[in-house]
């Protein structure tokens, strides 16, 4: 019988563990919801409406960092125009 206690006791830690993990998790998404506020603060996009800014989030997350910062600066076609003639 001392298997079945020893795996009724892994079973238990583990569900200890899983419960930490979780509050832990919580508690770092907190903490990135906080820093990702202090960034947007003073950017101008607090003005967005709610709905407005979770799709301009989402849609800038699907270009990824370096298409979207190229999008919205125009900087690949600034960078287009300033190449020498022939290695375009």
């Amino acid at each position: 019988m001392p298997r079945n206690r020893s795996a009724i006791a892994a079973l238990q830690k583990l569900e200890a563990d899983r419960e930490a993990l979780d509050a832990k998790q919580r508690e770092l998404e907190v903490q990135a919801a906080r820093e990702l506020g202090e960034i947007i603060l003073g950017s101008g996009l607090e003005s967005f409406s709610k709905k407005g800014l979770r799709k301009v989030a989402e849609e800038l997350g699907k270009l990824g960092e370096d298409a979207a910062i190229e999008k919205l600066t125009g900087r690949g076609a600034t960078r287009a125009s300033h190449a020498t003639p022939g290695t375009q």
